[in-house]
């Protein structure tokens, strides 16, 4: 089956790299957002990621203008999959808004669009019944900044056809990732599933007062040799996400510490728009952050 035209539905952080990654591999690409103010966002991100392909990874102007040329943007959900070979979904981390948007999708996409998800948190088994077309959904998990943590994580549930499975992971190389076949679900795929407990007891050290954000992020890039930290990575994962987990957990198992530090996050972080990257401040200040200065580790 040949995939050409690919709809991303979110322009937030992670789907706007898709995006632009998906387009400049010679992909068609529409963007869906529920909001024009989402749209907007995505189109300064690209022109972000552009400057930064140019500058840093070697890319002609020519090809630039090409993958700019191959991405249009649409709230509009049904033009958003008119002829779509396949969707990569990457709208807010709550499972109605999921099912409702699945729902949504069905109604319109043609029968040929493979539907794939790319939540860091939910099964795709938890909303395959409102795809309509279980045997066509599955997951496709991307790390960030997907064009360094290139890999692309291809999930099956219970009723994937194999196909369709085999069909992602050649689409996932086709876009410059490393594909990475998960035969079984689990739970935050394989990358999440040792990074999740190390920004989970990331947090819990700073919001007890064990230590400071920086001090934790220096203990973890010294000892590792990473360039990047547990909060850095926080930033990139944006606030919103962060605390919707929090949120989510705490509720789920009515840990009032867990819900407590989602209320941190939100009073901290969110009501005063410090976002992440997406909008230039976090826990660090973007888009030169503190721990990218060489003298950071010393």
């Amino acid at each position: 089956m040949k995939i050409q035209n690919v709809t991303i539905a979110g322009a937030g952080v992670l789907g706007s790299q898709i995006a632009w990654q998906t387009a400049i591999h010679g992909f068609n690409v529409i963007v869906y957002d529920a909001f024009e103010k989402g749209l907007e966002g995505g189109k300064e991100f690209h022109k972000r990621f552009a400057v930064l392909f140019k500058e840093k990874r070697g890319v002609s102007q020519e090809e630039i203008d090409a993958a700019l040329a191959r991405i249009s943007y649409t709230t509009n959900i049904e033009e958003a999959v008119i002829d779509a070979d396949l969707i990569s979904e990457s709208v807010p981390e709550k499972l109605e808004i999921k099912k409702s948007f699945y729902n949504e999708l069905a109604r319109f996409a043609p029968e040929k669009t493979i539907f794939t998800t790319n939540s860091s948190t939910m099964l795709p088994s938890m909303f395959a019944k409102e795809t309509g077309r279980p045997e066509k959904f599955l997951a496709l998990h991307f790390a960030n900044p997907v064009w360094d943590a290139n890999i692309g994580e291809v999930m099956m549930h219970k009723d994937t056809d194999i196909q369709y499975f085999e069909a992602v992971l050649e689409f996932a190389k086709n876009i410059g990732m490393v594909p990475i076949p998960i035969h079984k679900e689990q739970a935050g795929y394989i990358l999440n599933s040792l990074l999740v407990p190390l920004l989970s007891i990331s947090q819990n050290l700073y919001f007890t007062g064990v230590s400071d954000y920086e001090s934790i992020d220096k203990t973890w890039m010294i000892s590792t040799g990473a360039k990047i930290g547990p909060f850095g990575i926080i930033d990139m994962v944006g606030m919103q996400t962060v605390y919707n987990i929090a949120l989510m957990n705490g509720t789920k198992t009515n840990d009032k510490a867990m819900i407590d530090r989602a209320n941190k996050i939100k009073a901290e972080f969110i009501d005063k728009g410090k976002m992440g990257i997406s909008t230039g401040e976090g826990f660090y200040k973007y888009p030169n952050p503190k721990y990218q200065d060489p003298n950071f580790l010393k």
